[in-house]
C-alpha cells in the first residue's frame, strides 16, 4: 500500500484525465449540431435529444453507480465506465441516423455515471486529510476545464474533419487513462460490504430521471404544460419515496442523516447554484457570440476560454481555506461569479467582445473559488466508506444545477427576446414571424430571405437578443447571490474537532442512527 500511496499525485493526474473527457462531452456536441442537421437530417427535437439523452441517463444513474462503486470497488467502477464510454464514443462517431446517435449518447451517459463519482471517491480515499483539499481543488479545476475545452476542441475538429471526430477524440484520452490507471490508481471500497439497496436504487434512478426530464422539457413545452407538471409531480412522489425508504431501511444507499450536517447540505446548495450560473451563462453567451457578433463555432469557443481562470483560482482557494475557512472562501466565490454575470448584463455590448472577456475571467475566478472548497466540504463531511455515494451526490447537484440553469435562464431569454422583437415582425407572413419570434438564429435566417426589410429585421433581432440576454444573466446572478446567502447562513467555516476522526470510525451508528445528531454536526462559525 505504501507504493500506491507514494504515487497518489500520479493517480490524481490519471483520474483528472478521465474527468476531462466527461466534462468535454457535456459541451462538445453543441458545436456539431448544425452539421448533424445536414448530414443526418436531424429535426430540432432530435438535436435536443442528442444532447439530453446523455444528460438524462448520466444524472439519473449517478447515485446508484456511486453506491455500486462503494460496494464492489471504485477502480472497478471507473474501468467499467471508461470501457462503456469508449464503446459509446465509437458507436456515436459512426451512427448512421439521428435515432441511433441518440441511443449511443445514452450509452455514453451510462459510462459517465460510472466514471465521475469514481474519480472523486478514489481521490478522497487515497489522499490524507492534510492534502485532500488541494487534491480536490485540482479535481474541480479539471472538471471545469473539460467543460470549457469542449466547444474549442469541437470547433477545431469540425473545421478539419467530419462530425464523428468530436466523439472519436475521446478514444485516445480514454485509452491513456485505462493504461495509466493499471499501475497508478489504487482500489478502494466500503470495508463493511453492506448489502445492496435495490429499492433505493430504483427510486433514485426513476426520481432523478423524471426531475431532469421535466427540467429539459419545460422550456419547449412550457412550465405549466401537462407533460412538464406530470414529470415534476412524478419526480416529487418518487424522490419523497426515496427519502422515506432510505430513512427506514436497515442498509440505505444514502443516509438521510448526512443532510443534517451543514457542511454537506450547504455546500451541496452552493455547487448546485454555481453550476446553474455556469451552464446557463454558457448557453446564452455562445448564442450571443455567434448570432450577434458573428463568430464561427471555433471562434466562439475560443472566446469562452477566459472561464479557464477557474484552473488558477481553484488551487488558490484550497490554500485560502486553510487560512480563513470554508465559509468566507465559498461565499466570496459565489459573490465574484454573480458580479461577473452582472457586469456582462450591464455592459455596453456595442463595444464588442472586450467587456465579455474580462467578465468571463471574473466569473471563472468565482467558479474555482466556489467549486473546490465546497466539494471538499461535501466529501470531508462523510465517512470514507461512503465516498462513492458522497461523490455521486456532489455530481448530481452539478448536473441538476446545470440543467436547471439552461432551462430557467433559457426560458427567461426566450420570453424576453420574443417580447422585445415583436414590433419588428409586423408585416411579415405569420409563419416567418413565428419563426423569428422563437429565436434570434431563426430571425436571422428569416431576414436573409426577407429582401428589403432584411437589414431592419437583422438589427432589431440582434438588439432584442442583447436586451433579453441582460435580463437572463441578471436572473442567473440573482440565483447565485441566493447561494452566497445560504453559505453565509449555514456553511461552517471549519469542521468541529469531534468530526475530524469520523472518516476512520468503523462503527458509524452513533453518527448515523443515534438519538442525537451532535457527533455529526459542525459548528456554524
Amino acid at each position: 500500500m505504501s507504493e500506491v500511496y507514494t504515487r497518489r499525485w500520479w493517480a490524481l493526474a490519471t483520474l483528472s484525465l478521465s474527468l476531462v473527457v466527461i466534462g468535454m462531452d457535456n459541451t462538445i456536441l453543441n458545436v456539431a449540431l448544425p452539421t448533424l442537421v445536414r448530414d443526418l437530417d436531424a429535426t430540432s427535437s432530435q438535436l435536443q435529444w442528442m444532447v439530453d439523452s446523455y444528460v438524462l441517463v448520466f444524472a439519473g444513474l449517478l447515485l446508484t453507480m456511486g453506491a455500486l462503486g462503494d460496494r464492489f470497488g471504485r477502480k472497478l467502477a471507473l474501468y467499467a465506465g471508461l470501457v462503456i464510454f469508449m464503446a459509446g464514443s465509437v458507436a456515436s462517431a459512426f451512427a448512421g441516423s439521428a435515432e441511433m446517435l441518440i441511443g449511443t449518447r445514452a450509452l455514453m451517459g451510462v459510462g459517465g455515471a460510472l466514471i465521475m463519482p469514481s474519480t472523486l471517491s478514489i481521490i478522497t480515499a487515497t489522499f490524507p486529510e492534510s492534502e485532500r483539499g488541494r487534491a480536490i481543488a485540482a479535481w474541480a479545476a479539471m472538471a471545469g476545464l473539460g467543460i470549457i475545452a469542449g466547444p474549442v476542441i469541437g470547433g477545431w475538429l469540425l473545421e478539419r474533419f467530419w462530425w464523428g471526430s468530436v466523439f472519436l477524440v475521446n478514444v485516445p484520452i480514454v485509452g491513456v487513462a485505462l493504461l495509466a490507471g493499471l499501475a497508478l490508481v489504487p482500489e478502494s471500497k466500503d470495508p463493511e460490504a453492506t448489502p445492496l439497496d435495490p429499492v433505493g436504487a430504483l427510486l433514485s434512478v426513476a426520481g432523478l430521471t423524471a426531475l431532469v426530464y421535466g427540467i429539459i422539457e419545460a422550456p419547449n413545452n412550457g412550465w405549466t404544460n401537462a407533460l412538464t407538471l406530470s414529470a415534476f409531480g412524478a419526480a416529487a412522489v418518487l424522490l419523497v419515496g426515496f427519502v422515506t425508504w432510505e430513512s427506514r431501511t436497515a442498509h440505505p444507499m444514502l443516509h438521510m442523516s448526512f443532510f443534517r450536517n451543514a457542511r454537506f447540505s450547504a455546500a451541496s446548495a452552493a455547487i448546485t447554484l454555481i453550476f446553474f450560473g455556469l451552464f446557463g451563462s454558457i448557453f446564452v453567451l455562445t448564442q450571443y457570440l455567434q448570432f450577434v457578433l458573428g463568430y464561427s463555432a471555433l471562434e466562439a469557443g475560443l472566446r469562452i476560454t477566459p472561464f479557464a481562470t477557474l484552473v488558477l483560482s481553484a488551487p488558490l482557494a484550497a490554500r485560502l481555506v486553510e487560512r480563513i475557512g470554508t465559509k468566507a472562501v465559498v461565499a466570496a466565490g459565489l459573490t465574484i461569479a454573480a458580479t461577473g454575470l452582472t457586469l456582462i448584463a450591464r455592459a455596453d455590448l456595442s463595444a464588442g467582445y472586450a467587456p465579455i472577456g474580462w467578465s468571463l475571467a471574473i466569473i471563472g475566478v468565482g467558479m474555482g473559488a466556489t467549486m473546490a472548497p465546497a466539494t471538499d466540504s461535501i466529501m470531508g463531511s462523510l465517512p470514507l466508506a461512503k465516498a462513492g455515494v458522497g461523490s455521486a451526490m456532489n455530481d448530481t447537484t452539478r448536473m441538476v444545477g446545470g440543467a436547471l440553469g439552461v432551462a430557467v435562464i433559457g426560458s427567461v431569454l426566450s420570453s424576453a427576446y420574443g417580447s422585445a422583437v415583436e414590433p419588428a415582425l409586423r408585416g411579415l407572413p405569420a409563419p416567418a414571424a413565428a419563426a423569428a419570434r422563437d429565436s434570434v438564429g431563426a430571425a436571422l435566417e428569416v431576414a436573409r430571405r426577407a429582401g428589403p426589410v432584411a437589414g431592419d429585421l437583422t438589427q432589431s433581432a440582434r438588439a432584442a437578443f442583447v436586451d433579453a440576454m441582460g435580463d437572463a444573466l441578471l436572473v442567473g446572478a440573482g440565483i447565485i447571490v441566493v447561494g452566497a446567502l445560504i453559505v453565509v447562513w449555514r456553511l461552517p467555516s471549519r469542521p468541529r474537532a469531534a468530526d475530524l476522526g469520523v472518516h476512520e470510525r468503523k462503527d458509524l451508528a452513533p453518527c448515523l442512527n443515534g438519538p442525537t445528531m451532535d457527533p455529526c454536526r459542525d459548528e456554524t462559525l
